[in-house]
């Protein structure tokens, strides 16, 4: 699954090839890729984005609905396209028609430039036209912890979570409503950074370690951000582009492979 890396990757490479643009139409090719209760293409003719953004594994696609064909939507502030991509799913700007159509296309958008292409070959993503303020009622969305990267995730909220839960540290750390972002492949390189066993309950860590551990996870964060992501399978961003960072993961996918610092069997 896209983590922080990935998904603030896509927002990155999608940001300038859409921001401003209207949205003109959009085609809907399979149902099961849009939340049932949020959202009808039709509510998305006439938005413009505004800008593109992120909240932890979230893709944000902020609207401005004033001219809004559907009268559901129009002169509503403060909108956003909400994009879980999930296992396989992909957001992909295309120029020109036919750069990335074919198998696993669910929801075309035709802009006043070019198109938005969501696909996902295992049909598990989600969109959603939520409010940008207040409560959205979308399971996972309403009760995210801070973003890994944000200024609100510091070490002593780090250390204040941990101590306060009698759980896995791996398991807390995977937890969206304690900090949002986090997913296997970025947890388990910060931990064997900071040197802390997954499974060790987390009110033992101590705040020295708390310190260690939360310089790890920004640094393993910053390191996929500079590599465009990790792509293991399925990850590309909204060029088309696969990520790189995959070529310095240290623990994670390395079973049976040397220790880079001791060498021992993984």
């Amino acid at each position: 699954m896209p983590e922080l890396p990935e998904v603030e990757t896509v927002a990155r490479t999608l940001r300038p090839h859409v921001q401003g643009w209207v949205i003109a139409g959009a085609c809907l090719l399979r149902d099961s890729s849009l939340h049932p209760l949020s959202l009808r293409p039709e509510d998305l003719q006439g938005c413009t984005i505004t800008n593109v953004g992120r909240r932890g594994k979230l893709l944000l696609l902020e609207l401005d609905a004033a001219q809004a064909v559907s009268p559901r939507v129009r002169g509503a502030t403060g909108l956003r396209l909400a994009v879980h991509l999930r296992m396989t799913g992909s957001l992909l700007y295309e120029d020109q028609p036919g750069a990335f159509s074919g198998r696993a296309v669910h929801v075309v958008f035709s802009l006043t430039e070019g198109r938005l292409l969501y696909r996902d070959i295992r049909t598990l993503g989600c969109l959603w036209l939520v409010p940008s303020e207040g409560a959205t009622g979308v399971k996972g969305y309403d009760n995210l912890g801070p973003d890994a990267i944000s200024p609100d995730f510091t070490t002593d909220r780090l250390y204040d979570l941990l101590k306060g839960c009698h759980r896995p540290v791996k398991m807390l750390l995977l937890d969206q409503t304690k900090v949002a972002g986090l997913g296997n492949i970025y947890v388990d390189e910060a931990l064997f950074r900071a040197g802390i066993r997954p499974m060790r309950h987390s009110d033992t860590v101590t705040q020295k370690e708390a310190a260690r551990l939360h310089e790890a996870i920004v640094a393993v964060l910053q390191e996929g951000l500079e590599h465009g992501g990790t792509t293991i399978r399925n990850f590309i961003s909204s060029n088309g582009k696969e990520g790189q960072n995959q070529e310095n993961l240290r623990v994670y996918g390395r079973e049976g492979t040397p220790c880079t610092v001791c060498g021992t069997t993984i």
